[in-house]
């Protein structure tokens, strides 16, 4: 048996943490298993729940081939630890908050896998990254003007999340998206 890896992205503010939590605390004792990021930046600095590590701790992990997925962005490593190899053999299905960047590489490791593509409105974009106050208003405007608009082939599964409004509408979304990707009962 073999289950599905689900590919969650989108860019920064699109709520993709925010989904990923509502999803974790209402996705029941469905087989559907969210992996945590190791990634360089400290415990403590909000957002996500992740595993922090040093650069050095990184490239250790990284030199000993610890992780099934792993990329730099934003000054940053990012990795997803192969615990996820043993999840998806037996037949979970897999989510992991991965980058727009380094998905080329993510479906020529796992080529079945699903893409779960969270978006939201410029203005709503603007105005949650503004809230977390990590950049000034024009590094926000630059960061925005520069972002791609974002198109995935038909060959690769995929569904895209409008997450605009209230957090339970985009979760509601998010949840029937993974429960689909995964192929489970929803009943």
């Amino acid at each position: 048996m073999s289950g599905r890896l689900i590919y969650i992205m989108g860019a920064s503010g699109a709520g993709k943490d925010s989904l990923l939590g509502y999803a974790r605390e209402r996705i029941g004792a469905a087989a559907i298993l969210f992996a945590h990021r190791y990634i360089t930046r400290p415990a403590d600095a909000g957002g996500e729940n992740h595993i922090a590590l040093t650069p050095d701790e990184f490239a250790w992990r990284q030199a000993k081939g610890l992780f099934a997925l792993q990329w730099n962005s934003h000054g940053l490593q990012y990795g997803i630890g192969n615990e996820i190899q043993n999840w998806l053999e037996l037949g979970a299905g897999v989510v992991v908050n991965g980058s727009r960047a380094h998905l080329p590489q993510a479906l020529q490791r796992y080529p079945g896998l699903a893409v779960v593509v969270i978006e939201a409105r410029p203005e709503v974009l603007a105005r949650r990254l503004a809230a977390r106050g990590r950049e000034s208003a024009a590094a926000i405007e630059a960061r925005l003007a520069r972002q791609p608009a974002f198109e995935l082939t038909a060959q690769v599964r995929h569904t895209r999340i409008d997450n605009s409004g209230t957090l339970e509408q985009g979760g509601e979304a998010f949840l029937a998206a993974l429960r689909a990707h995964a192929a489970l009962d929803t009943e």
